[in-house]
């Protein structure tokens, strides 16, 4: 994904950027039918919007199966373990979309993309804590990872509400009817795949055209692949499933959202643009926003008693887990493109969210790396 964004950048800023942009924006593949009945439908997306909301949708059914696995029997599967990260997350999206919202008060027609700053990309995290090493407690890993999954359930319940179009009805019925399809088949333990592969396809093409962003299909269906096998109990159709996506997701999916999304001409901006309400809004949203709201939700927590400190990790550990959450990488340039269709503004809020990701995951990566002590060290 580093790779992807740094090419995308590249690229925007290169002689080819109208050849990159072209492509992006063109309509090259048309999916219908139409009949003497008046009946017709037709799927026509540019390239741009064929992997946000197609290939994106995978990466949303590979989250949906990490969300059930942990409710069921992970980090999340019980009161006690789920009451930290759950305080952490509600304050790492409330804050940050505050913040937002206080830098882009005299300007309502951006005030739409209140949610940009308030997502956690966990691969990216999850990657700077790998560069630390031993330094870091398994709490810590164990904490970040359950706060970024709720995290991910957030977003995703925000962009049903807040980022669908008008919707349509009858095409919300025949979503429902598919809806409906998987759940008997998660009922009879149906364990094949290709079942669930077939009605989500359904599932998602009405949901695409019903108004709802599509991305939602891929949750739903995911949370309707059973998590055991009922007649062979050591077999787990959605941990293989996990298994079998997780590498296509991350060596592939996201590589190429980020090459679709990160590319920013920088023709005309300079520091002045980091004034800009929308850069401005998601680089203090991220950076500041996200620290303040987890940090202070964990504070609360541990101080009222309502949930213990991970074990091993001292209060330096917890600030700089809260400073990682400001990576927003995947979640915010993904919102960014639900919230504004101006090339201007998508401008500005690819490069808010660059900026502040890249602050928040220098200052983490320093903060755990030389500040913080290892578990066992005095």
């Amino acid at each position: 994904m580093v790779l992807a964004a740094i090419a995308a950048l590249i690229v925007a800023n290169s002689g080819i950027y109208p050849y990159y942009h072209y492509f992006l924006n063109e309509v090259f593949w048309r999916i219908g039918f139409s009949d003497s009945q008046g009946w017709d439908f037709e799927l026509k997306k540019p390239v741009l919007l064929w992997i946000n909301d197609g290939l994106m949708a995978v990466f949303f059914f590979l989250v949906g199966l990490e969300i059930k696995r942990e409710l069921l029997e992970g980090q999340l599967s019980s009161r006690d373990r789920a009451l930290l990260p759950a305080f952490a997350a509600v304050g790492g999206m409330v804050v940050p979309a505050l913040v937002f919202w206080l830098v882009n008060l005299e300007s309502p027609e951006t005030l739409s993309g209140w949610a940009i700053p308030a997502a956690t990309d966990i691969a990216f995290a999850l990657g700077i804590l790998a560069l630390i090493g031993s330094r870091v407690p398994v709490s810590l890993k164990v904490l970040l990872t359950a706060i970024a999954i709720i995290d991910d359930l957030g977003a995703i319940v925000v962009i049903a509400v807040f980022y669908s179009g008008g919707v349509k009805i009858a095409l919300l019925g025949l979503a429902g009817i598919a809806t409906a399809v998987l759940i008997v088949l998660n009922r009879r333990g149906v364990t094949l795949i290709a079942p669930y592969v077939l009605v989500g396809f359904v599932l998602w093409v009405a949901v695409l055209k019903s108004g709802i962003h599509p991305t939602l299909a891929g949750v739903i269906v995911a949370l309707c692949v059973p998590l055991r096998d009922k007649k062979h109990p050591e077999s787990s159709p959605l941990k293989h499933l996990e298994h079998i996506l997780h590498p296509w997701v991350a060596f592939g999916i996201l590589p190429v959202f980020a090459f679709a999304n990160a590319g920013v001409p920088f023709t005309g901006m300079g520091l002045h643009s980091l004034l800009d309400p929308v850069t401005l809004g998601i680089i203090l949203g991220l950076f500041v926003g996200k620290q303040l709201g987890i940090f202070s939700a964990i504070w609360l927590a541990v101080v009222l008693r309502l949930s213990p400190r991970p074990e091993g990790a001292g209060w330096g550990h917890l600030y700089g887990v809260a400073l990682l959450c400001g990576i927003g990488f995947t979640m915010s340039l993904f919102i960014g493109a639900l919230a504004y269709e101006g090339t201007e503004l998508q401008a500005s809020v690819r490069m808010g969210v660059l900026v502040g990701s890249i602050l928040s995951a220098g200052a983490g990566w320093v903060v755990l790396r030389y500040l913080c002590k290892a578990p066992g060290q005095v």
